[in-house]
Formats: C-alpha cells, sequence, structure tokens
C-alpha cells in the first residue's frame, strides 16, 4: 500500500554522513515537530536528478523556507557516502542527504521501484512530499519518466 496524504511516516533508519562518519537517522524522530520538504530521487548522479531534481531543491530553497518549510531532504536507494559525493559535486548546501541503502524507507512508504531491466535493482520512485510533523502534508508521485509533479517548483506552487 503506497502511503497518503494523512499518513504517518513509517520509523525506518536512514542514514547520513556528517564530519564525525555514518550517523543513523530515524525517521519517526526526525520528521517529529517540524515541517520537512522530502524528496527523492531514483539515483545520485543520475541525469535527471543531476540535472533538474536536486538543482532545484537546491535553486529554490530560501522559496520553499519562505513558505514555512523549516528543512529539505532528499533520499534515494544509495549509501551515504555516493550521497554525500553528489552533494558536493552539485553544491548542494543547505539539502539533508538521507541515504535508504537497502531501499527498506522506500519500500516502507509503497513507493519503491524495480529497476533491475535498467540494470539499477531495487530503487525509489522519483517523489516529493512535504511532512508537518511526521505527516504527510502533500505528495507528488511522479509517473515513470516523468518529471514535473515532484519538482522545486511544483512542490512551491502547491503550498
Amino acid at each position: 500500500m503506497t502511503i497518503g496524504i494523512g499518513d504517518s511516516l513509517p520509523s525506518v533508519q536512514l542514514t547520513r554522513l556528517t564530519p564525525d562518519g555514518r550517523e543513523p537517522v530515524d525517521t519517526g524522530s526526525y520528521f517529529k515537530g517540524r515541517r520537512v520538504a522530502l524528496f527523492a530521487v531514483p539515483g545520485a548522479f543520475t541525469p535527471t536528478c543531476s540535472a533538474k531534481h536536486l538543482p532545484g531543491f537546491v535553486e529554490k530553497a530560501e522559496a520553499l523556507k519562505a513558505k514555512g518549510v523549516e528543512e529539505i531532504a532528499c533520499t534515494s536507494v544509495n549509501d551515504p557516502f555516493v550521497l554525500e559525493a553528489w552533494a558536493k559535486a552539485s553544491d548542494a548546501q543547505g539539502i539533508t542527504m538521507l541515504a535508504d541503502g537497502n531501499g527498506d524507507f522506500a519500500t516502507a512508504l509503497g513507493l519503491d521501484m524495480d529497476g533491475t531491466k535498467f540494470g539499477m535493482g531495487k530503487r525509489s520512485q522519483r517523489y516529493a512530499m512535504i511532512v508537518n510533523d511526521g505527516t504527510v502534508e502533500s505528495l507528488h508521485v511522479e509517473e515513470p519518466g516523468e518529471f514535473r509533479v515532484s519538482s522545486a517548483d511544483h512542490l512551491l506552487d502547491t503550498l
């Protein structure tokens, strides 16, 4: 079952890289008590993700925050080292990278996909959502091969 508006996010462990190394991030605690724009990409360094998705959120970060978003986070079925390298290569300052290395979060949300025919294995679908105190306030899931409703511009227009 796919998560929907009004649903609570499942409690799953993600990982982020800090100057002190890998840090576990429990989604139940991370999203509690604040409003977060969360977007997911099928993979770091992939064409649409690198050319449009991540740069859009970097570019629109201040506008999203002006509309009440306290933090912007990106998740992907990649390890935290890859996400950190991607953030540095993309100059994605201010975007929290949350690694879903085994795809547990994507699966728990019902937003996983099978990318094996592209040699990518299990991945996350492309989406963007607003999470308010652990509850999905808005959710925008892309159709396969599309990039419209999960963009920072679209999310901003819906706030």
